[in-house]
Order: C-alpha cells, then sequence, then structure tokens
C-alpha cells in the first residue's frame, strides 16, 4: 500500500457521501508567511545563517521591500507557486482514489531504484573545496581591520558578506539598503575580479598538488578525486585534505572548507557542515551513506531551490527519507526529470568522475547584465551592441559559435521576457549576433510600450568550435583569444531606488552531476525562464552540482523563425541541404575533401542532383567590408555569386542554376 504522506489529513466522507475536497495550499498560509519566505531570498541556507532570527530577517524585508516593484513581482510569483502547489494537491488527491494505479507507480520506482542501487560506487574518494566569504575575506587581506566588522562586497546587491555580517541575517544576493536595515554598521566594499581571479590562481596551485584534473566549479571552490593521492601516500582522507587546507592557509593566506565524500553530490553538501575553515566526511560505505542522507533536510541537496522546496513540502517530502514513502507519487507529480533526480537524492547517489572543467561540452554561453532602468531606442540599442561585444569575448576565449539565438530582458517591473531565433549560419561576431538580435529587441518594444528594462541579457546555443570551421573553409580570420571576462553587474544599482537583484550566480546555468546543464530555479509562471540557462566563467568552464528539476510543463521562448529556414546552401557546391545542424556540417565536411573537390573540377556536369531551393533570407544590415562571414557567404550565393567569395566552386554551370539530369 503506499504511504500516506505526512502531514496531510487522511481524506473522509462526508455526511452526503462524497469526499472531502482536500485543504488548499491558502488555506495553510496566513500573514503573508509563503511571501516573507520568499523573500528571505536564495542564499538562506548560506553558512553563518544558523543562529539568526529568520522570522525577524523576514519581517524586516518584508516592511522594507513593501510597495517595491520587486516586491510586486515576488507577491505575483509565491500567489503563482501558491497556485500550483494547490493544482499539485488536487492531482495528489486524485491518484489516492486509485490504489491499484498507485501500487503500479511504486512498483515502477522500485524497478528505478533497484537499477540505480547497481550503479552505486563506493571506491572514490571525491573532496568539494569551498573558500569561506571569498571575495571578503581577499579584502580582508588588504584591510585586517574589517575581520571583525560586519562587511560586505558590492553594494546595490551584495556579491558576499564576511561572517561577521551573516550573524544580522545579511547574505549574498540581497540589496544594500536591506542590509543596511538589517546592519546598520554594515561596511560596503567595491567589487575586485582582478584581485579575486589572482587569489583563485594561488588556491588552485594547491590543489593540483592532489590531483592535477581537478574541476573548477567556479572562481572559490573545486572538487577533487584524491583516490589515487591517498593510496600513493599511504595516509586517510581526512589527513590528506586537513594537510591541504593548511596549505591553501599557508600559501594563499585564506581559509577553504571541504567535503569529503564517495561521489560529488555528497561531497558537496558535506563542504558546508563545517564552514568556516573545517572539514566533514560521509565514509565511503552504504549504511554511513544512507544514515546522513535520510535525515537531511532535502533543501540541503543542492539542485532544490525555494520552489521546489516549497512543493515537496506541500505533500509531505521535508527530508531526503521521506522521498522513498511518497516514490509512488513522484513522477505523476513531478515529472520524468525531477522523479529521477529526487530517487537518485535519496539514496545519495552522484558522479564519481572529476576532470578538468574545459572538458566538459558546454551546451550554452552568454553573457547578461543589470543597470539602472534604460528606455529609449537609442539606449536600448546601445545596451544589446555592449551585451554583444561581451559575448564575442566568450565565444573567442572559448573557441565557439551558436547556431540559436536568444535574447532576455528583465523589465522595469522585474518581469523577465525571453526571445529566441534560429540562425542559418553558426555566428560569433560582436556584428553577426547585433543584426540578428536587433529585431528581436524591435519585437519587444513593440509588445511592451514603452519598454523600459533594468537587465539585458544574449545566450548562444547549439554551440560548435570555430576550430574546425576555421581550418576547413578559411571563413575567418585567426584571432588571438582573451581571457573570458566574469558576468559582471554593470553599474551598481542606487540602494535608495529600493531595488533587488539576486546575485548571477543563481541566474545562469547550472550542471547536473553528469555534466549536462540543467535548469535553474525559475518564476512558476514564467516556465520559459528555465530556457535561458548560459554560462559564463573567469579562465574556466563553471560546473556545478546544483539541479532544480521543475514539473516538465514548460513552454520554450517565442521563436521568431524566417521563411527559407527548412533548407540551407552548401557553400562548396551551391546544393540546399536539410535545415540541420549535423547533417548540414557533415554535407560541408564531405564536399571539403580533396576527392570530392578534385572531382567536382573534373567532372563538372553529371550526377544528377537535387533541384535548388532559395536560401534562407538573412537580416537586412550592413556587412563589415573588411570580413567575410558565413553569413555573407550565403547572401553571396543568393545573389549569384560575389568576388569576396573565398571558397571554391563547380566548374561549367552558373551559380544558383540547376545542373542537368
Amino acid at each position: 500500500m503506499a504511504a500516506k504522506s505526512p502531514d496531510r489529513p487522511v481524506f473522509s466522507l462526508s455526511k452526503t457521501g462524497d469526499i472531502d475536497t482536500p485543504p488548499r495550499a491558502t488555506d495553510e498560509k496566513s500573514d503573508h508567511a509563503s511571501l516573507k519566505h520568499q523573500l528571505l531570498g536564495p542564499s538562506l541556507l548560506k553558512p553563518g545563517q544558523d543562529n539568526v532570527d529568520q522570522a525577524r530577517v523576514a519581517d524586516i524585508i518584508f516592511h522594507a521591500s513593501k510597495g517595491s516593484r520587486y516586491f510586486a513581482n515576488e507577491s505575483r510569483k509565491d500567489s503563482a507557486l501558491t497556485r500550483r502547489i494547490d493544482r499539485i494537491l488536487a492531482r495528489k488527491a486524485a491518484l489516492d482514489k486509485s490504489p491499484l494505479a498507485l501500487a503500479a507507480d511504486e512498483k515502477l520506482a522500485d524497478d528505478l531504484i533497484a537499477s540505480l542501487e547497481a550503479s552505486r560506487d563506493l571506491s572514490q574518494t571525491v573532496v568539494h573545496v569551498d573558500c569561506d566569504a571569498f571575495y571578503a575575506s581577499v579584502e580582508e587581506l588588504d584591510r585586517p581591520e574589517l575581520r571583525d566588522v560586519p562587511m560586505a562586497v558590492g553594494k546595490g546587491v551584495l556579491t558576499t558578506c564576511n561572517y561577521q555580517a551573516r550573524k544580522f541575517g545579511c547574505r549574498s544576493g540581497m540589496a544594500g539598503h536591506i542590509a543596511l536595515k538589517l546592519c546598520p554598521q554594515l561596511v560596503f566594499l567595491p567589487l575586485n575580479f582582478q584581485k579575486y581571479s589572482a587569489k583563485a590562481k594561488e588556491v588552485r596551485h594547491v590543489l593540483a598538488r592532489y590531483d592535477d584534473r581537478f574541476e573548477a566549479a567556479s572562481c572559490d571552490e573545486a572538487y577533487l578525486n584524491i583516490t589515487a593521492y591517498v593510496a600513493r601516500h599511504n595516509v586517510t582522507p581526512d589527513a590528506a585534505v586537513d594537510r591541504m587546507r593548511r596549505e591553501v592557509l599557508e600559501h594563499a593566506k585564506i581559509t577553504v572548507s571541504a567535503g569529503i565524500a564517495p561521489n560529488a553530490r555528497l561531497a558537496k553538501i558535506c563542504s558546508n557542515q563545517n564552514k568556516p575553515n573545517g572539514q566533514f566526511r560521509v565514509v565511503g560505505e552504504r549504511a554511513e551513506v544512507m544514515a546522513f542522507i535520510t535525515a537531511l533536510p532535502v533543501r540541503k541537496v543542492n539542485g532544490i531551490g525555494r520552489v521546489f522546496e516549497r512543493e515537496l513540502d506541500a505533500v509531505g517530502i521535508k527530508t531526503c527519507g521521506d522521498i522513498y514513502p511518497m516514490r509512488g507519487y513522484l513522477l505523476k507529480l513531478f515529472g520524468q526529470k525531477a522523479y529521477e533526480f529526487l530517487l537518485s537524492a535519496s539514496l545519495g547517489l552522484g558522479r564519481t568522475e572529476i576532470r578538468p572543467a574545459e572538458e566538459y561540452i558546454r551546451k550554452s554561453i552568454g553573457s547578461e547584465s543589470t543597470f539602472r532602468d534604460c528606455e529609449g531606442s537609442a539606449p536600448l540599442r546601445d545596451r544589446l551592441r555592449k551585451t554583444a561585444e561581451s559575448l564575442e569575448e566568450d565565444l573567442v576565449a572559448a573557441d565557439l559559435q551558436g547556431r540559436t539565438l536568444a535574447l532576455k530582458v528583465k523589465l522595469h517591473t522585474y518581469e523577465e521576457a525571453i526571445r529566441q531565433k534560429p540562425l542559418p549560419c553558426p555566428v560569433w561576431k560582436r556584428q553577426d549576433m547585433y543584426d540578428y538580435a536587433l529585431p528581436l529587441l524591435v519585437k519587444l518594444e513593440e509588445e511592451y510600450k514603452p519598454l523600459k528594462i533594468r537587465l539585458m541579457g544574449l545566450r548562444l546555443t547549439n554551440l560548435s568550435s570555430r576550430k574546425k570551421t576555421a581550418a576547413a573553409t578559411d571563413f575567418f580570420k585567426p584571432v588571438m583569444p582573451t581571457t573570458a571576462r566574469k558576468r559582471k553587474m554593470g553599474e551598481e544599482v542606487d540602494a535608495a531606488e529600493e531595488r533587488w537583484e539576486e546575485w548571477p550566480e543563481d541566474e545562469w546555468g547550472k550542471y547536473d552531476d553528469a555534466g549536462h546543464q540543467i535548469a535553474r530555479e525559475e518564476d512558476p509562471d514564467d516556465e520559459e525562464s528555465k530556457y535561458f540557462d548560459g554560462l559564463d566563467s573567469d579562465d574556466l568552464l563553471a560546473v556545478d552540482e546544483n539541479f532544480d528539476p521543475q514539473p516538465e510543463e514548460a513552454t520554450p521562448p517565442k521563436e521568431e523563425a524566417e521563411e527559407g529556414d527548412a533548407f540551407w546552401p552548401c557553400p562548396i557546391c551551391d546544393l540546399p541541404q536539410p535545415a540541420d545542424d549535423k547533417t548540414f556540417n557533415g554535407h560541408v565536411d564531405y564536399c571539403l575533401s580533396k576527392q570530392t573537390i578534385r572531382e567536382a573540377v573534373r567532372e563538372g556536369d553529371g550526377a544528377a542532383v537535387t533541384p535548388p531551393l532559395p536560401p534562407p533570407p538573412p537580416p537586412s544590415r550592413i556587412e563589415s567590408p573588411e570580413k567575410a562571414t558565413i553569413t555573407a557567404i550565403f547572401k553571396d550565393h543568393a545573389r549569384g555569386g560575389s568576388q569576396r567569395n573565398p571558397l571554391p566552386s563547380r566548374r561549367g554551370r552558373p551559380r544558383g542554376k540547376r545542373r542537368k539530369t
């Protein structure tokens, strides 16, 4: 029989014989309790918050932000989440009426659990190293008098704060004016990414001694597999990590905390257990793992954020130990992805392979910035151009190009709007991205009159390497890569304007235990936001353990498709090819082989071919005269050829005309 979910009343028959209506989520909340919890932000579980009166903090945030546009948007999201929870509870009530179907779902879950259990690997020792209040610690090296004073880095929005400030309830992602109400004596320092990057390299220099293939998850944290190290030096994992932490302190002058476990997911959780300047280990034995994970609150599992935590709580899942009794409900309440994630988390499973971040296949790359309210045709286009310039730098550094472009804006009301479109060819240059994104911006201007925004971002997906294309076709000139810049906040947002912004670490893409990009926590009524997940990094590709599974009811961002996108003309043979990355690239590779080109030159007319179809019309734009791009080449083909085209063409027929059959 399916276990009854805890904290939910058993359904009973009313006097009329009907089943009583299950209680609504709205009936359980009073005095804006859910909204106050929402306003506490995503960093509620940051180390240093354990002894803080969160109810008092929530009241201060509630009253300080009440009446602001941020407050109105958070209220809307909270109401939307409440409605979604009501739907979840209604679905659960329907499932409770079918005990046989529920038993079948439990059997299905048991089969998956058995499969997951068979994959358990307890032979590895994985370490997650996390610098303690990294930015603040680096600043305290230059300002030691601030070590015993509440201090934060960033003013409009706190990027981090020291442990003295955390005692007052301050945390990363909090608006500066809110933090001042919690801690009037708070000292603010400006950001200095150059300083933080240099310090991060000092820390990594030590980590490489223990695992030269360590995986940098961000500028201040990393994963290591020290299985070989402890065997080679005949030391225990605890002793090895203790020595590593002492060496970091001696070399970089900052403290780090560490988690030691059989896999990366558990190691990440463990690194927060004894912060700051401590370490915690879960021994690689199944009984030890299960004892640890069973008592763990679900919110402490990386990837379960405020939204999913509240949904789980509504059906009675508060700890990982509550997941198994509810296994028969999970698939139909939360979807396939969340179902698999929760069962895996309840077993304490996670990946054991640790490798350099650059070896992961990157799914997307994006750049965004936050600024004061911006409106008007010229200022918006200037913002778009700057965003394209920033993204180009990251693309050059990563040697990547993309085939699908997305434009994201956050309105002055804190609502998000995302528009994306497939492109006729991969792009990476700022001018190309600007030209393709401009029509998307124009459409947003038509939808929102006047368009006033506080954030803009561009993201490319369907990525491919620029190296292969450049070597094979000489489409691009060689470009010296530059260091990818960390995402920036833009100008400081004035605290007096009652603004609030989550720090970007929660805004962009995350990766699951397999290294695949997944969605972050999003607005429950704005599911399309999960599709706008990108990633920028400072000298590395950030790979995180975070995962925020949500019901798979999302609608993708609106796509702006152009007629003719069904086929793309090959720049070598002029023949139309299916508008599919893999098929098209494979055809171009084939055409570029020496044998194919020689045969094309020798044979001229011959084999039967498919009649050419009109190529997709590129957007109207002013081309840069000194550089030929793939888009320009496509345009040349559409016009019947150009002297700029450096590529060979078949002899014996004019361009664009059908060969004889």
